[in-house]
């Protein structure tokens, strides 16, 4: 059933995953747009995934304990159904710093909350850091793309991925605050000068697990806002949905053209 997927897209909300498995289906012409795709996981409240011809569409929940559970399995699975030359992509949304809010940020390093490219964890009682390089010839390739769409402004840039949405972001509107607005500035600033496009909360664990299983991968993601100018989105609900479809354009623009040569080439 799986052994001919070759993208392989991930994202937190389970609704959104649908979604994007839904225009993903229209872009490759694969089956009626208005064709159900079913929940494969609908047996587990982990995550969702469809599948749709060769690419997958996962959701995985918030933050990286969740994600990192969903990519054992998802890792387990692509091993096991012999698949090749698989491209991984999260897919999300993000907060943006020091860049216009509907910006797409193609991620060039993942770095932790101190700005060191490393993921840490602790396994049998020591900690571990594990290489969190990802595909620089993919994030050109991604960049390159939307140039050839030429409909919204996408970057390449370092994404900071944090253990938590509010104190580990430097937000003000968490039920507890003990730092104040000229902190929270000089933080996010001091992200800014280390390269720090946007904020997340799953970029360094992704990065990781692909890497070691030797998976190329990106991470793309909007910016819904500029975090230097605020915490709270401002825009109207229609706007953010527009946001969001920018990933899945670009996304889906990228697998198209892969698709296209793969096949011009056999």
């Amino acid at each position: 059933m799986f052994g001919d997927v070759k993208f392989v897209c991930v994202g937190g909300s389970p609704w959104r995953m649908k979604v994007f498995a839904e225009y993903i289906a229209t872009e490759l012409c694969m089956e009626d747009p208005k064709s159900e795709y079913p929940n494969i996981c609908a047996g587990t409240d982990r995550y969702a995934m469809y599948k749709v011809g060769p690419v997958l569409s996962v959701s995985h929940g918030i933050g990286i304990p969740s994600i990192a559970v969903m990519l054992h399995e998802l890792i387990k699975l692509i091993h096991h159904a012999h698949c090749t030359d698989v491209t991984i992509m999260r897919i999300g949304t993000s907060g943006g710093i020091g860049v216009e809010p509907g910006t797409v940020v193609v991620t060039k390093q993942a770095v932790d909350g101190t700005f060191q490219p490393r993921f840490e964890q602790v396994i049998l009682g020591k900690t571990v850091v594990r290489d969190i390089d990802l595909d620089q010839s993919l994030a050109k390739e991604l960049l390159k793309c939307s140039k050839e769409l030429n409909q919204f402004e996408t970057v390449i840039g370092n994404t900071m991925c944090t253990m938590d949405f509010y104190e580990g972001q430097a937000r003000l509107d968490g039920a507890f605050c003990f730092y104040t607005e000229k902190d929270k500035q000089d933080y996010l600033m001091k992200a800014s000068k280390a390269g720090v496009c946007n904020i997340e909360m799953e970029s360094t664990v992704f990065a990781a697990m692909c890497k070691l299983s030797g998976l190329r991968a990106a991470v793309v993601c909007v910016a819904l806002l500029d975090r230097l100018k605020g915490d709270q989105i401002s825009c109207s609900h229609e706007v953010l949905q527009g946001y969001e479809q920018r990933v899945q354009k670009l996304v889906g623009y990228y697998i198209k053209q892969q698709l296209k040569a793969k096949a011009g080439s056999t």
